[in-house]
């Protein structure tokens, strides 16, 4: 299943509380329970003002069906052609 990064505008990202961070977690898990086909939420990192997030899903309509669902604002879907880190200079 190919692994998409999402970029969402959210003023104030990094200033939510735990209990915020909570209720969107919390609205994201309901949004891909409803979305009925494979869907996969690996991470999210708050930055600024932004929430940069890496998914699994069968296209990037899904993508943006899980956001719309949510209710969370989709400002890009990039799909990741690569994952490469301090082992792949390694060649491992």
């Amino acid at each position: 299943m190919p692994t998409y990064m999402i970029e969402r505008d959210i003023p104030g990202a990094d200033k939510l509380s735990a209990t915020e961070l909570r209720e969107i977690s919390t609205k994201s898990n309901e949004a891909v329970a409803g979305l009925g086909e494979p869907y996969t939420w690996i991470t999210s990192y708050v930055a600024g003002d932004k929430f940069y997030c890496v998914h699994e899903a069968e296209s990037a309509d899904t993508i943006r069906r899980h956001a719309r669902d949510g209710g969370f604002p989709v400002n890009s879907v990039t799909e990741v052609a690569a994952v490469i880190g301090p082992s792949t200079a390694r060649g491992a």
